[in-house]
């Protein structure tokens, strides 16, 4: 008996040891900072990918157009029956169409071109294809951004319905005292209290419910979007770092100082201007094509064919028994009529709509920044006004149930001072948010990397 005892006495033990995190919840936890998800959302988008293998398009886009610097060979290889030729080029007993006597004949024609000089078609879409490649990056980055202020939204997003339903918490732990204490004093006779106030305050429990669910919901939807943004699996357990939502960010610059920093840093800036090159050479090399071709050729031939008398007179050729060599310099040019024209036209338009778009972004993004900039400020002077506005409706709470309690003080003044602190209460948490989010948007607005600090 005690030989058993031990036994699983040391099962236990052996147990405990190999399962630390047994029976641990904080173990399985992830929790993340607001750096922390956008490092892990920019690692695990599924657009960034996308972007990457624009880029990757463009780079052999580039490749391609390299290559054409290259010779180029091409070979033509046939086999195939042919009537006999005996004699000479004077005299053969076989005609032309005679095919009473066949053989068989294998041919290999082999040309190498070099390019010398084509008048900016090779060179043109080179310079096309290296600033598109660019063009692709800042699309890119543009993305980033915009991955790391959908971030941002979720995180401050959970950090408000969580702040927001500690508030309704908060009203409802002071509104069911209020309710108890209403009944107690109805109970007594009291004339400081009647069934109305008992009706308004139920009332004003089951709307206080309603907003905590709603809250709930809020935070369960937040919570489920930053874990698929980020990458995780729905079934892992979550959280963030930050506990609170406060105004913790430094100060900010002035207007004109975010306008001049998105001229540098904004993407959307850099893909007009290499987009503006890049068309521009396409519409260059469309007009390289009305002009010819300068370049150096080689060729090489060589035919056999069975029972064909080998001529060696150079007046005379025989496609199906010789072997040439030659080299030459060459000029090809192709002519039509308006095929060309309608190509350069077609490039000259993509042109013309990057500058519409060009004027476009030039007048939108500094008004983008400026809508962002006066969120901000707004933001900024509505938190210590609805802070000092949801702290004295706390002291009219206070002295309004002080005063209930007391046996001096209707209970309306409850209810009015309880909606008033969590109608302002949630109004700061509320203005805490838009000036984060005044932050985020203006940092997409200028064009701030995510991750990199200011």
């Amino acid at each position: 008996m005690k030989s058993l005892q031990r036994m699983a006495l040391a099962g236990l033990t052996t147990l405990l040891l190999l399962s630390p995190a047994w029976g641990s919840d904080d173990q399985k936890k992830v929790v993340l900072s607001l750096d922390d998800c956008i490092r892990d959302a920019l690692a695990t988008a599924p657009e960034l990918g996308e972007s990457q293998s624009d880029i990757d398009y463009s780079t052999s886009r580039l490749d391609e157009a390299k290559a054409y610097r290259y010779p180029r060979i091409d070979f033509l290889g046939l086999i195939g029956p042919v009537p006999q030729a005996r004699g000479n080029q004077v005299w053969s007993p076989d005609g032309v169409n005679d095919t009473n006597r066949w053989t068989w004949f294998q041919r290999g024609d082999a040309t190498l071109t070099q390019p010398l000089y084509t008048f900016g078609k090779i060179s043109e879409n080179m310079k096309a294809a290296t600033h598109g490649i660019e063009v692709d990056r800042a699309k890119k980055e543009q993305r980033r951004n915009e991955v790391a202020l959908q971030v941002k939204e979720y995180y401050y997003g959970l950090l408000l319905a969580r702040e927001l339903k500690e508030v309704i918490l908060d009203v409802r732990e002071d509104l069911d005292k209020a309710r108890k204490k209403a009944k107690e004093y109805l109970e007594k006779g009291s004339t400081n209290v009647d069934d109305l106030d008992i009706y308004k305050l139920d009332a004003f429990s089951g709307e206080v419910d309603k907003y905590l669910e709603e809250a709930k919901k809020g935070e369960a939807l937040a919570l489920a979007a930053l874990k698929s943004r980020t990458g995780f699996p729905a079934e892992t357990s979550l959280d963030i770092a930050t506990e609170r939502l406060t105004p913790d960010e430094g100060p900010v610059a002035e207007l004109p100082v975010y306008l001049e920093e998105a001229q540098a840093k904004r993407p959307e800036y850099r893909q007009i201007k290499e987009g503006l090159v890049a068309r521009q050479a396409l519409v260059d090399a469309a007009k390289a094509e009305y002009y010819p071709d300068v370049f150096i050729a080689g060729y090489l031939s060589g035919a056999y064919a069975d029972k064909r008398s080998r001529i060696d007179n150079p007046f005379v050729a025989d496609e199906f028994n010789h072997l040439w060599a030659g080299v030459a310099l060459g000029l090809k040019w192709k002519l039509d009529f308006g095929i060309t024209g309608a190509k350069v036209a077609g490039e000259q338009a993509q042109y013309n709509r990057l500058l519409s778009t060009k004027s476009y972004a030039e007048t939108n993004i500094p008004l983008q920044i400026k809508k962002a900039y006066l969120e901000m400020k707004e933001a900024e002077k509505s938190i210590p006004a609805t802070e000092e506005a949801y702290t004295n409706a706390k002291k009219w709470v206070v002295a309004a149930l002080a005063n209930f309690d007391f046996g001096i003080g209707p209970a309306k003044e409850i209810f009015e001072g309880l909606q008033n602190y969590a109608r302002m209460r949630a109004s700061y948490f509320q203005s805490v948010y838009n000036y984060k989010m005044a932050l985020a948007n203006l940092d997409y607005a200028v064009g701030q990397a995510p991750l990199e600090k200011r």
